[in-house]
């Protein structure tokens, strides 16, 4: 099958965040970005939910690693979404974990994080 839109979820691998707590900061990255897709282009998320709902996760270093991809996400006008912990398990309270950019049509997506690893 091919998936003409997808959505990227980058987590920051520099905090050493248990499985469960990547994958609990992965998810709310996804539904948070989910929704500023929804509101800004339903048509996106719309297509995205019908096709299948493709999510790439990769993986930065840095909390200013997840920055530059925010501002990537800006500059094309992608929706995204800057997670910060609420700090009531294994970070302090604000830290930023994750970005959830889209979904969106893959070659945009690509545009902001077709040079990173996965995770």
């Amino acid at each position: 099958m091919s998936f003409k839109y997808k959505q990227v979820i980058a987590v920051r691998t520099d905090l050493k965040m248990s499985k469960g707590k990547t994958a609990v900061q992965a998810a709310h990255g996804s539904v948070s970005a989910y929704v500023k897709t929804k509101k800004y282009y339903p048509d996106w998320a719309d297509n995205w939910l019908n096709e299948g709902q493709k999510k790439i996760t990769v993986k930065v270093g840095s909390q200013e690693e997840l920055h530059e991809l925010a501002e990537k996400a800006r500059k094309l006008d992608l929706p995204y979404a800057i997670i910060n912990d609420a700090g009531l398990t294994q970070l302090p309270p604000g830290t930023t974990t994750v970005i959830g950019i889209g979904p969106s049509r893959h070659e945009l997506i690509d545009k902001v994080s077709a040079d990173l690893s996965l995770l």
